[in-house]
């Protein structure tokens, strides 16, 4: 039986309770979770009077194995432990020898390797001698389906609620790039009036920049609905402001939100909850979207909208079109969607 990866949270909880691993091997494409961890660790673990003697951080560009392996072998000094935390540890030539220190660590030395952009081979020694010794976590970049979800939660433990159409606001303007997103979130903490604990469209409007009526969430509404008079409004307000809605994000959304339309039709039960389960939503109310476009597009349309979304995007980095601006592709591309 394949063993359950750790998440995050779980990773959080245990060290809240004080229960440290001499190893955190943190990996993967989504930096922001490594950054929690590592970060949580660096101010946590140690006061800051023990800080000065046992904690340790380097780069994975300024340093090898072996000074890696000689930090974490060093005692703490009037303290129960020591951190050591690499950055940047894609950067560590032959990192694979570190499985020499791991088959004796220190208990009194936490070693945390965050090694971002990328993933160690699970097939290898290092990644079993990780796995029996302490924590090996991979950090996944998040679907865009879930982002909202992530906005809400962020906020709610900040004791902040979002509206839906908020957080969809700010997941289809900034991706999921989650670094970002949550820092616009903070943003919208601090500019929050006094008293007022809900984030709503006007208040992403006014301090992020983003349209409430002017966005890629409501272009994908008009696009369930076949509204051809809103989605032809919004792909102008688009073409004027390129800069906040550049269409390379547009389409991106639009092929993420036809390419799961797709896979809907193969869910064996064809409800909210069967949708969700197909596309991995966390909440059955994401699914009715998609239970609305089914309704209106069916399976071969489907098809032939990725195709043709697929073609707007080569023809916006200029294959085959010798003329066509951006504005021009969007609203081919919306014509074709729509009829």
């Amino acid at each position: 039986m394949a063993k359950q990866e750790i998440n995050c949270d779980e990773i959080l909880k245990e060290l809240r309770a004080r229960q440290y691993r001499p190893i955190y091997y943190l990996m993967g494409d989504e930096p922001y979770y490594i950054d929690l961890i590592s970060d949580f660790i660096a101010n946590n673990v140690l006061t800051d009077t023990e800080k000065e003697f046992n904690q340790t951080v380097v780069y994975g560009a300024d340093v090898d194995v072996a000074t890696i392996i000689n930090a974490a072998k060093r005692y703490p000094m009037m303290s129960k432990y020591q951190v050591v935390i690499v950055k940047e540890a894609q950067a560590v030539r032959n990192i694979e020898e570190l499985t020499y220190y791991l088959q004796k660590p220190l208990d009194s030395t936490i070693l945390v390797i965050c090694h971002k952009h990328g993933t160690l081979d699970r097939r290898k020694k290092l990644a079993a001698e990780v796995e029996r010794n302490g924590i090996l976590f991979e950090s996944k970049k998040m679907k865009d389906a879930q982002l909202p979800l992530f906005a809400a939660a962020y906020m709610k433990q900040k004791r902040i609620d979002v509206e839906p159409k908020a957080a969809a606001m700010l997941a289809d303007f900034i991706g999921n790039d989650l670094s970002r997103l949550t820092g616009e979130l903070d943003k919208l903490v601090i500019t929050l009036p006094t008293n007022q604990k809900r984030v709503t469209p006007d208040l992403v409007e006014k301090n992020i920049g983003i349209s409430k009526d002017y966005n890629n969430f409501e272009l994908r509404s008009a696009l369930v609905e076949k509204d051809v008079l809103k989605a032809n409004r919004i792909i102008k307000y688009f073409e004027e402001n390129p800069k906040t809605n550049p269409i390379q994000m547009t389409l991106s959304l639009l092929f993420g939100f036809f390419s799961n339309l797709m896979l809907s039709y193969y869910a064996p039960e064809k409800s909210e909850h069967g949708i969700a389960a197909m596309l991995g939503l966390k909440t059955p109310w994401q699914a009715r979207e998609y239970l609305g476009a089914m309704r209106r597009y069916n399976g071969v349309k489907t098809m032939q909208i990725i195709g043709e979304i697929r073609y707007a995007d080569a023809k916006s980095k200029g294959v085959n079109n010798p003329s066509m601006t951006d504005g021009d592709i969007l609203r081919e591309l919306i014509f074709k969607i729509l009829h």
